[in-house]
């Protein structure tokens, strides 16, 4: 038997004096008043014994000609078993999957710093990725759905900078994978990562370490360095004796800032830098290294706090100076990064070695920390050069005073000067 349609007319449907209710176009179809007179079309139907109400529109956006449309769609898969509640349901989360992956590279990368930014240690890194993506990865794949993305649109991006820029490639490519993972597990898409490395782009691409250039920092030249050692004296405050202590030592900025009071041996006059510190080769074995505390040094550790973990307490309690403190020092006393770095001063030590000196150049190796590649010569260095080494930096402070240092090891200032 038909079911009884087309009940209503569309000049009733738009009577204001409709009094709340229900009132049945058949087939299951019903214009619903409700009792603020607002009107809209819903659809009834039973499913396994359970009496079912659909809402099909609002009355304003919906007209009768297309509620029958929609009220015939529905009921033809109630028919078929389906409830069309459920699965008007999939099909929207169906829908906000696909519009999901259409999301472009640059909103998904946005949404990884902002995921992240609580996690990383300073705004200077999320500035630096936001940076570095806007220079080299926006300009390619930023509007691009992430979906899309694949080998040849990284190695866009990367290959031109490989060889100049390595560094700087290889942290862009870095970063892109990273925000590809994050929307791989977002189900934004599918598929190998094409900013992988391993067992990918290293088929492609020359390893870093055969390609990347030698990038020395600046270095003040040793000529000048007994008046900055002067200006620097001159100068108050933690970061002041930091900086002094760093180059007093050769140490590394990291050593420096993460040195804590158990470290140092004030009886045997040395510093020990726990090997978990010791900048190293990746994957290479990494040994404590000994610094050997010149009194020069000693008088340096005099004039900081006394209390604290940190040797040199930073602005936070409980940590030590920040990365930047002494490079904004210098940048404070008129040096500026590119003509001076602290860093630097480390290659400034090493030229005053090779120029006016006749330590060896072993012996300086060591003392910066560096990778000795004979495991003998090595063991040798560790075991009976302390001395050596402490009268080598003990040459260093008085040069750094500006002495003219004489004796067998050191070549005198005015000699240097006129060789």
């Amino acid at each position: 038997m038909a079911r009884p349609t087309n009940k209503l007319s569309v000049k009733f449907t738009e009577k204001d004096d409709l009094k709340p209710g229900l009132y049945g176009d058949g087939g299951g179809l019903y214009l619903q008043v409700s009792d603020f007179k607002t009107k809209a079309w819903v659809f009834r139907f039973m499913m396994a014994g359970r009496a079912r109400k659909m809402g099909l529109g609002d009355f304003e956006l919906v007209s009768l000609k297309d509620a029958r449309k929609k009220r015939e769609a529905a009921y033809s898969l109630v028919v078929d078993g389906i409830d069309p509640i459920d699965e008007r349901a999939a099909r929207k989360v169906a829908q906000a999957a696909e519009t999901a992956k259409t999301l472009t590279f640059k909103e998904c990368a946005e949404g990884h710093i902002s995921a992240h930014r609580a996690g990383w240690k300073s705004a200077k890194h999320a500035d630096q990725w936001t940076a570095t993506l806007e220079t080299y990865a926006y300009p390619v794949i930023g509007k691009l759905p992430v979906q899309m993305i694949e080998t040849a649109h990284v190695m866009k991006i990367i290959e031109p900078i490989w060889k100049d820029k390595t560094e700087t490639a290889s942290r862009v490519r870095g970063r892109i994978e990273k925000i590809l993972d994050r929307a791989k597990a977002l189900k934004l898409r599918t598929g190998e990562n094409p900013a992988a490395w391993r067992g990918h782009l290293d088929q492609v691409l020359a390893p870093k370490s055969q390609v990347s250039p030698v990038e020395n920092y600046p270095a003040l030249p040793y000529a000048e360095l007994p008046e900055f050692m002067a200006k620097l004296r001159a100068k108050e405050g933690v970061s002041a004796r930091a900086l002094e202590f760093t180059i007093l030592t050769v140490a590394r900025t990291g050593d420096t800032i993460g040195a804590t009071r158990r470290e140092i041996d004030k009886t045997e006059k040395l510093w020990t830098v726990p090997a978990a510190r010791v900048k190293g080769k990746k994957g290479a074995r990494k040994r404590d290294h000994v610094v050997p505390l010149i009194k020069q040094a000693l008088a340096v550790l005099a004039e900081v706090p006394t209390e604290g973990v940190y040797i040199f307490p930073g602005g936070k309690e409980g940590a030590g100076l920040s990365n930047a403190a002494m490079s904004e020092l210098l940048k404070g006393m008129g040096y500026s990064p590119d003509y001076a770095t602290v860093h630097g001063f480390r290659s400034t030590f090493k030229d005053w070695c090779m120029d006016i000196t006749e330590h060896g150049d072993e012996l300086s190796e060591v003392a910066l920390a560096h990778t000795i590649k004979s495991k003998t010569k090595a063991a040798y260095h560790r075991g009976v050069m302390l001395e050596k080494r402490r009268r080598m930096m003990a040459d260093w402070a008085a040069y750094c005073e500006g002495k003219a240092v004489g004796g067998d090891n050191v070549v005198s200032m005015r000699t240097a000067a006129t060789t």
